[in-house]
């Protein structure tokens, strides 16, 4: 699982990364600081099952806190994107290229308007221009693979040596797309039976293509100098209210041991150890951010991309379907992320090869009922794999 933190220059993608991940990325207000891109962990949240079942979990490969589990999702923060980039404009090629990967993408915008299509300072930049040219360009960027060898793959499918839907896989099989979408949007142009695409079918399957394997969501960063536009922008386009900076100012805060601060929540108890600036700025977070917003919205677009977006649900592998832990004892040890419409089997193989291969049924812990192997997987479900051996 790959998130993608794209944008223009100078919209406070880089500051969103470190919010997501608490890693270092270089930060400047000038266009193109990120040169090659930062790769690290964030995670996503939802409600642990240790709650439910009333009892004290021990994670393994993931973090509870407050009746919250915290699964880990690989986040890339890629060189900024202008305008034109499809044609190698700015680090355009580049860009695309760092995106291969990625199974959503969000787009950090300068919802003040401070920020013009360039990267460059400026005032009263229309942000809805923005949220509209990145969606274009991964279009372009999709059709421009596919124009790359579709002289072969018309002849090949004239030649009857392939289908059009199986060719046109093969030549986006880097970006992660597979045969069955290819024919689903083959399908919804209404040209599945076709032997080639003119420009325009190509530019509108490209599109089709990119919402289906990279489905894009807005965040409207820098939402405490925001004088009207987010709500302009909310009529049109997913967004999210986000201030990067708040939330990395709360993460470090909390990492320092200054507060206790929950990533997505309103709220954050202060502790010993803060200097009166510390507290000011703070006091400036809970007001102009917290209470406005509810949260800073940087766990909350990550979560709505993973579970929203894409449809993942989190489930928990359990051993010993009685205590809810593995061999060792450790309870609810571990979360995974499945793709929307898992079944046990699937998870079975998600854990090792091994287990997916000797599997012999499952037991869904909350119903205490024995399921097979085409049991499909929900939000929170604890499962105990059975093997055949």
């Amino acid at each position: 699982m790959e998130l993608g933190v794209v944008g223009k220059p100078n919209v406070g993608k880089s500051t969103f990364y470190r919010a997501a991940t608490l890693a270092q990325a270089e930060v400047a207000s000038f266009p193109f600081t990120t040169i090659k891109p930062n790769l690290g962990v964030g995670y996503v949240s939802s409600p642990c099952p240790c709650a439910k079942f009333d009892l004290k979990c021990s994670p393994r490969n993931s973090l509870c806190r407050r009746g919250l589990r915290f699964t880990p999702v690989k986040i890339v923060d890629v060189a900024g994107i202008v305008p034109g980039a499809h044609r190698g404009r700015g680090l355009g090629n580049q860009f695309l290229d760092d995106l291969r990967q990625a199974h959503v993408l969000i787009h950090v915008i300068d919802v003040s308007g401070k920020t013009d299509e360039n990267g460059e300072p400026t005032k009263n930049h229309d942000p809805l221009r923005d949220a509209s040219f990145l969606s274009e360009e991964i279009d372009l960027w999709f059709a421009a693979i596919i124009k790359r060898n579709l002289d072969k793959i018309r002849n090949k499918v004239r030649q009857k040596t392939g289908s059009l839907a199986a060719l046109l896989s093969e030549q986006l099989s880097g970006l992660g797309v597979s045969e069955d979408s290819v024919k689903a949007s083959l399908k919804k142009l209404g040209v599945e039976g076709a032997c080639d695409l003119t420009d325009q079918q190509i530019r509108k399957f490209a599109s089709l293509i990119r919402s289906e394997n990279k489905p894009i969501i807005v965040a409207a960063n820098k939402i405490d100098l925001d004088e009207g536009n987010f709500k302009r922008l909310k009529q049109d386009v997913d967004a999210v209210a986000v201030c990067a900076e708040a939330e990395l100012a709360l993460r470090e805060a909390n990492q320092a041991n200054l507060i206790e601060y929950v990533p997505g929540t309103s709220h954050f108890k202060l502790l010993d150890g803060l200097s009166d600036k510390q507290k000011e700025a703070l006091d400036f977070v809970e007001k102009e951010v917290l209470d406005k917003h509810q949260s800073t919205g940087v766990q909350k677009i990550l979560n709505k991309a993973v579970f929203q977006l894409l449809g993942y649900v989190t489930v928990y592998p359990v051993e010993n379907e009685h205590k809810l832990c593995d061999s060792s004892g450790a309870v609810l040890p571990d979360s995974y992320l499945m793709p929307p419409n898992s079944t046990v089997l699937d998870l079975a193989y998600k854990i090792h090869t091994s287990i997916g291969e000797n599997f012999g049924g499952a037991i869904d812990v909350a119903s205490k009922k024995k399921v097979g192997k085409d049991h499909t997987l929900s939000e929170g479900d604890v499962i105990k794999i059975i093997s055949a051996k």
